[in-house]
């Protein structure tokens, strides 16, 4: 008794390929934006909290995301951009920018959690409050914030990955503006009825002339 094996038929393949792309597209354009403002929400946010020595007794000091690093809010926004340029580019351009993506999300989680724990801020601060080149900060607090900028990275991450595997299923920006195919399917895409004025409008708004004797 001899055994068949069933082999999918190439056209039930592609409805199934063309779900996993919406769906991977709509998730990483959710992951992509969504990271990069809680990434730069997070960086305007307050990280560390300390106190200096001074003249008067202890002087509070406080440093925001910002203050401690930039790289976190330059890459998200370069996530974000390369998030969008994704659409912009096909095969291997398309690779090239889905892997800055998740170069920029990486980049975000390291720099954010460096920052988590780093005192030169604070330090310099207290420096310039002290007059002393040489205070450091004490009773040195950090919240939750930098992790929170961690978080944003790591959704900016999930977007690039998600570009690098599934990208080539997702529709290019510039694919319905190609030159070549315009003129010819919109002179050839519907006959105009001569006696059905609603068509002659309809024409006459797609550019066409509907005597068919030329462009309108």
């Amino acid at each position: 008794m001899e055994y068949v094996t069933a082999v999918p038929h190439p056209r039930s393949e592609a409805p199934a390929a063309a779900r996993a792309g919406r769906r991977s597209l709509a998730l990483a354009l959710l992951c992509g934006a969504l990271g990069a403002a809680v990434a730069l929400l997070a960086t305007r946010q307050q990280w560390s909290e300390g106190t200096a020595t001074v003249a008067g007794g202890a002087f509070p000091l406080t440093a925001r995301g910002s203050d401690v690093t930039g790289v976190p809010a330059a890459l998200a926004i370069v996530g974000l951009a390369a998030l969008v340029a994704v659409f912009a580019v096909r095969r291997a351009g398309r690779l090239v920018v889905a892997g800055l993506l998740a170069l920029c999300g990486a980049g975000t989680v390291a720099a954010a959690l460096y920052g988590a724990s780093d005192s030169s801020a604070l330090d310099e601060k207290a420096a310039q409050a002290s007059g002393d080149t040489s205070a450091t900060v004490e009773a040195l607090t950090h919240t939750a914030w930098p992790y929170a900028a961690a978080v944003g990275g790591a959704l900016i991450l999930l977007a690039g990955l998600l570009a690098l595997r599934y990208g080539r299923l997702w529709p290019a920006m510039s694919g319905r503006y190609e030159r070549g195919a315009a003129p010819g399917a919109r002179r050839g895409a519907t006959a105009v009825g001569p006696d059905r004025p609603e068509d002659l409008w309809k024409a006459l708004d797609r550019g066409e002339d509907p005597t068919g004797t030329g462009p309108a």
